[in-house]
């Protein structure tokens, strides 16, 4: 039986795990849903997040996926058994793919509010490592203005500074990317951060967690991806979502609209 991801986010933050995995496995057929009329997933509620985790994971069955890889970290901490139980296939999560990530004793974790509410990462790291640091940090102002797709904005760069002070006073030395959305980020990040401080994105773990459905990659990391496989979804805009994931995917999608029925 021929593979089929199913991935899934509120928008285009998913879209750096579907880049991750294309570069590492170019030929995988997906399928990708971005829930533009719901984002952000961050600012809901525990209970708003675990009937939109059914509701798009029932979605994606419907279209013959044998894997789902939550793209989003907030629902994969809030809502994974959901997920599970809705599927009928593998599950695959980010959290648990970047804990293994983590090396660092003094560790920060940039995430939506409703993650950093759930303390999934802290959980998930000190489990791996006990006595890690972590000190999380909730970024509610990140993911609706990455959704604008202005990555340069003085906005962008004045509260990325504010979010990342209180990790700089703890003098952490690496940073989980604990948003699917927040690699889009990096090169401000690396701007305002010390070069000592390392970056960790999920993403690069999942990629990899997937060699065992997959196989082996075929392909090197930055070779650039083909969407000749891919079917992208959004629930609202299409068009601005496409706009949003050109930079990101180096070419302009085709984007499908299509409605979630409970």
């Amino acid at each position: 039986m021929t593979a089929v991801l199913g991935l899934f986010d509120s928008g285009v933050g998913g879209l750096t795990v579907l880049r991750r995995v294309l570069e590492r496995h170019p030929d995988v057929t997906c399928v990708y849903l971005g829930d533009t009329a719901r984002v952000p997933y961050g600012n809901r509620t525990p209970d708003e997040i675990r009937v939109i985790a059914a509701e798009v994971v029932a979605w994606l069955r419907s279209t013959g996926v044998t894997t789902v890889v939550m793209a989003c970290n907030t629902t994969n901490a809030l809502a994974r058994d959901v997920a599970e139980g809705r599927a009928g296939v593998p599950v695959i999560g980010l959290i648990g793919a970047a804990a293994s990530l983590v090396d660092e004793s003094r560790v920060g974790v940039l995430a939506t509010p409703a993650t950093v509410q759930s303390s999934a990462y802290r959980v998930s790291i000190e489990a791996l490592r006990p006595g890690t640091l972590v000190i999380e940090q909730a970024c509610p102002a990140f993911v609706p203005l990455i959704e604008t797709g202005d990555l340069l904005s003085d906005d962008l760069r004045q509260i990325a500074m504010r979010y990342l002070e209180p990790l700089l006073e703890a003098s952490v030395e690496s940073i989980v990317l604990g948003c699917t959305h927040y690699p889009l980020l990096e090169p401000l990040f690396r701007q305002l951060l010390p070069a000592s401080v390392r970056l960790i994105d999920p993403a690069l773990a999942v990629a990899r967690q997937l060699d065992a459905v997959l196989g082996p990659p075929s392909s090197l990391p930055g070779q650039g991806v083909s969407l000749d496989h891919c079917r992208l979804c959004v629930t609202a805009d299409p068009t601005g979502f496409a706009a949003r994931a050109t930079p990101w995917l180096g070419q302009r999608p085709e984007v499908e609209l299509i409605h979630l029925h409970p």
